[in-house]
């Protein structure tokens, strides 16, 4: 029997999760915790044959953005995002890595040379690649458990036949503990079991099929529970991450960022930026939101979502001026970087120019 909820859901306390349907906006259901919320997600694995590094062996974590550069004329570069290697293969030239495969891809059948950098350095090149293709596994489950179902879920699981158990795309919306918009996770929801929760008489363990979920990586388990407890209320709490965590934080910045109305100041405010730990590029985008909007504060990821911001709506009314301390850490770390297609530009420079543009008076000190 399928336990009846109340509408009501004031008793339960605080919820984290909710479940909503895409198309319409009712919510399938709301709960406190999503076991598989967390894992490994899948990844793309290449090998590379034939490698000769630039500078040292490549291994571990890579990069958050690595770019594979074909030499032949014509074809575009690919990106792997957060790429891992396990190093050389002992006794061969062969080299392994893995990571989040670009919308894109590699081209199909290509298997010529390419070079790999990091977007502020060479790796090396290879005369050859290939896609290394892993064994089809079975991904686990999002278990939603204490999940107090809508009457709309409620009847499908009554129902129980194929397509009423297939409730389509949905949205895992996640809240903060307290209760503030945080992120989501989009999904193809189709039920494979349910049972009556331990967690209350009137609720459930809902499992959904996992495959065409986007777990978030083990790594961004802390960055997580540090948000998920709520927004940070001092400046520079990501100042002791390493670039990859930075990354998440970054994220996380901006997905909230997403969900929240901000509050434009007048023009002509004038703004203060700790440049002290400016080195690397989510600290960059991290240093600048808490210059403008405070401690978790969010003022673009990259260049054009920059420009955007410029444009109102994220806490800032052209004129404004910017008096940025210890730029020198800034120039010394992003001044040589690199394209995707491996060409050298000056991303400190870069963000200098859009500021200007957005009307921003930068001083550097």
């Amino acid at each position: 029997m399928i336990p009846s909820v109340q509408e009501d859901e004031n008793h339960r306390g605080p919820t984290r999760y909710t479940l909503t349907e895409t198309e319409h906006g009712h919510a399938w259901g709301v709960c406190v915790e999503a076991e598989g919320l967390f894992r490994e997600p899948r990844r793309g694995t290449y090998e590379l044959l034939g490698w000769v590094p630039v500078d040292g062996e490549v291994r571990d974590w890579v990069g958050s953005r690595v770019w594979l550069v074909p030499d032949a004329e014509g074809l575009e570069p690919w990106l792997l995002e957060d790429a891992e290697s396990s190093g050389q293969f002992p006794g061969t030239d062969s080299l392994l890595l893995t990571g989040l495969d670009d919308y894109e891809g590699p081209p199909e059948g290509h298997r010529g040379s390419v070079r790999v950098h990091d977007g502020h350095r060479w790796l090396g090149s290879c005369r050859e690649f290939a896609r290394v293709l892993p064994p089809e596994q079975v991904a686990p489950p999002l278990v939603l458990k204490g999940l107090a179902p809508s009457d709309q879920l409620r009847a499908a699981l009554l129902k129980g036949t194929r397509r009423a158990l297939d409730l389509e795309e949905a949205a895992l919306e996640i809240r903060d503990d307290q209760g503030e918009p945080l992120t989501e996770r989009l999904l193809w929801t189709k039920v494979t079991a349910w049972q009556p929760s331990s967690n209350g008489t009137d609720l459930i363990d809902l499992e959904l099929e996992g495959k065409l979920f986007t777990p978030v990586p083990e790594y961004a388990r802390p960055i997580w529970e540090r948000w998920l407890a709520g927004p940070p209320d001092t400046l520079g709490a990501w100042a002791c991450l390493d670039t990859r965590r930075r990354g998440a934080w970054l994220d996380l910045v901006r997905e909230r960022a997403c969900r929240r109305a901000h509050r434009d100041r007048p023009a002509r405010h004038a703004y203060e930026l700790d440049g002290r730990h400016i080195t690397d590029e989510p600290g960059l985008y991290l240093a600048l939101g808490e210059a403008v909007n405070g401690p978790g504060g969010y003022f673009g990821g990259c260049l054009d979502a920059l420009d955007d911001c410029l444009g109102g709506t994220f806490g800032y009314t052209a004129p404004a001026t910017l008096l940025w301390r210890d730029a020198v850490t800034a120039r010394e770390h992003l001044s040589k970087t690199l394209t995707p297609d491996g060409q050298p530009y000056d991303l400190f420079a870069e963000v200098l120019n859009v500021l200007a543009e957005g009307d921003m008076h930068v001083t550097l000190a």
